[in-house]
């Protein structure tokens, strides 16, 4: 493996991750779940800057990447949601923003002609709202372990569902600027 297909490999990781995460909760191991959420948290970070930094942006990254985002974080909020911790709202919001997000990506490689050649890029407002998702996992862990934070938790979900719809709101509205310029050439 050269370093070029590390970015890659980090996303593959996460994916991996996203088994013994889920099975780490459904058996009450906290701690291990927090562990390997973080690692698979830093994975996240990581790839991208190296892909950056070092120029290897590629389009199976630019997939591979938020495939793995998704898949980790949703298998974590619904198991969050059936071990007790999420309530299903925020659930429900965090869903039907993926599904628009999903709907609406696939519509714009379909509606333009050369999508092919462009690289799926996450919105400033989706990479903050990712981190945040992230951030609400691991306090949700961290919370059954030290369980003084409890009060914490109705504000975090507010603010989680905040920066759902605002992500969501902004892809519309790129999306919306995308058709926009395509109507004008």
């Amino acid at each position: 493996m050269n370093f070029s297909s590390v970015p890659n490999a980090l996303s593959i990781l996460r994916i991996i991750l996203t088994v013994p995460v889920v099975m780490t909760l459904l058996n009450d191991q906290y701690f291990l779940a927090m562990v390997l959420f973080f690692i698979a948290g830093i994975t996240d970070g990581l790839d991208g800057w190296i892909a950056k930094r070092y120029s290897f942006e590629s389009r199976l990254g630019s997939i591979l990447d938020p495939v793995a985002d998704k898949l980790l974080l949703v298998s974590s909020f619904i198991t969050l949601y059936i071990i007790g911790l999420l309530p299903m709202w925020l659930l429900v919001l965090v869903f039907l923003r993926d599904v628009m997000i999903v709907s609406g990506t696939v519509g714009c490689f379909i509606g333009s002609g050369n999508a092919k050649d462009e690289l799926l890029t996450p919105s400033k407002l989706s990479k903050i709202n990712t981190a945040l998702q992230i951030a609400l996992v691991l306090f949700l862990v961290v919370m059954q372990l030290y369980p003084l934070l409890v009060e914490w938790s109705m504000i975090f979900f507010i603010i989680v569902a905040t920066s759902t719809v605002l992500s969501g709101a902004d892809y519309i509205w790129i999306w919306i600027e995308k058709v926009i310029s395509q109507e004008k050439k």
